[in-house]
């Protein structure tokens, strides 16, 4: 099928109705499929995954409140209008909390009906293209593993290439969790000697007394359980790389003995008297303020300066939110392999919600979060409900209660009218986790003219 056409699956126990709607809808990039009994009609859902469901709401054997609830759970982002010729406002509002993009009534106006459903088409259509541009962003955003094109990232990207083939020392730094042994692995992998050994010692791992048998090996009898030579980490990556992650851990006297073997280029071994020459490229990594750490007297400052002739900053993910959708899709990928899943990716809502969050564990929290909600979903999309329970916790701060129209909200500096409705609903999108009825309740204006003002800010 082509990318561009839209399903629809219509639900109705009245064949005549059923023509009627089928044929009333049929144009050029619609897939139209029927059923008579619901089903049957979910059966058609589950297989053919459509864009749009049109279900009546009173059937034998199956509500349409109920086809709702199933379709919802098995993709939230599928558009399910309900048509009845039982109106009470009490199915309203059920139908609109459990998720439906529209209610009508019966007997259905062909016209209002085409317009209701060629604009949810033209959502569908808008969702299809963006899925597809995603991928081919996500392809041409890749970078030796790491994945993004925000201009802080492209910085960091273009200072890998340009000091890969020159450096003799590097210092990586960042905050936790936002991919520094990437970084290192990229600048050994693109440097001359990618066909030598990566080895990595995470500092803040090391017993302080196994330090300098770790790096610099030892010789039999050294100490009480030196049974043997052992080789350190600094000749294993002869003609290699070894990284050396979260640097600011590492004791003061190993710090003067690294710094020796970065001079000398030599390694001497506990308990040896006969030094050894290695060519080992190092790459340091740390979250920490090395400057800061001088000052207390924390970290040498000629070993600084010996690691930081050159210094590449890997960025919080705060500074590249641009990266975020990319980053998303890329994860969505990994863990729909991973776990043999169909995810498509994840609900506007909740990628609003994600979108809000300050991120204080950068990439690997992203990473966490996408895994934990490709466990969780019961369907195709990652939706609020699968987020951890720490995102979906309600906002405290402010009051939900915002009128769209309430002079006290004032603008900001410069903010034009357009800007400032934008900025009101995605607060009170936030606020309520995504859920469209209570965003609508809490600006006091109805769902149908949240989701048109939505539509028109690029929100839906």
């Amino acid at each position: 099928m082509n990318s561009e056409t839209v399903s629809i699956v219509i639900i109705d126990d009245n064949a005549g109705s059923l023509e009627l709607l089928s044929t009333a809808l049929a144009r050029d990039g619609v897939q139209i499929f029927t059923a008579l009994d619901p089903e049957d009609g979910l059966e058609v859902v589950f297989r053919e995954h459509p864009q749009i469901v049109l279900t009546d709401l009173v059937m034998p054997g199956m509500t349409g409140l109920e086809v709702l609830e199933r379709v919802v759970e098995f993709d939230p982002v599928i558009d399910v209008v309900l048509m009845t010729a039982h109106y009470t406002s009490e199915s309203a509002v059920e139908a609109i909390r459990k998720g439906a993009s529209d209610y009508l009534n019966k007997p259905v106006s062909i016209s209002a009906l085409r317009e209701r459903v060629a604009r949810l088409v033209d959502d569908a259509r808008r969702r299809q293209r963006a899925t597809d541009l995603e991928h081919r962003m996500l392809a041409d955003a890749r970078f030796e593993g790491m994945i993004g094109n925000s201009p802080a990232v492209c910085e960091m990207f273009s200072r890998i290439r340009r000091v890969a083939p020159h450096y003799r020392s590097v210092l990586v730094t960042g905050e936790t969790g936002t991919g520094k042994e990437l970084a290192a692995r990229a600048l050994h992998n693109l440097s001359p000697v990618s066909r030598g050994h990566f080895v990595v010692l995470n500092c803040s791992a090391v017993v302080e007394t196994l330090f300098e048998s770790e790096l610099f090996g030892h010789v039999r009898g050294s100490f009480t359980g030196a049974n043997q030579d052992k080789m350190g980490l600094f000749e294993y990556a002869d003609k290699g790389t070894i990284f050396l992650d979260e640097i600011g851990d590492m004791p003061l006297g190993t710090q003067a003995k690294l710094l020796r073997t970065l001079q000398n280029q030599e390694v001497l071994r506990v308990g040896s008297l006969t030094a050894r020459k290695v060519d080992a490229r190092v790459i340091a990594a740390t979250h920490k303020d090395l400057r800061a750490a001088i000052e207390r007297k924390e970290f040498r400052e000629d070993l600084y300066y010996r690691l930081s002739m050159v210094e590449i900053h890997t960025p919080a993910l705060v500074e590249r939110k641009e990266d975020l959708p990319l980053l998303i899709r890329f994860f969505v990928e990994k863990f729909s392999g991973q776990f043999q899943r169909d995810i498509r990716g994840l609900t506007q809502r909740a990628m609003i919600v994600l979108s809000r969050h300050g991120w204080p564990g950068n990439i690997r929290e992203l990473e966490n979060v996408i895994g934990h909600g490709s466990m969780m979903t019961a369907g195709t999309m990652i939706d609020v409900q699968d987020l951890p329970e720490y995102l979906r916790a309600p906002r405290r701060h402010g009051d939900a209660h915002q009128d769209l129209h309430d002079t006290s909200a004032a603008p900001l500096a410069g903010e034009t009218f357009e800007a400032h409705e934008k900025h009101l609903i995605e607060e009170a999108l936030g606020r309520a986790n995504g859920n469209q009825s209570q965003t609508a309740r809490a600006l006091r204006i109805g769902r149908d003219a949240l989701r048109y003002k939505m539509r028109k800010h690029g929100l839906l």
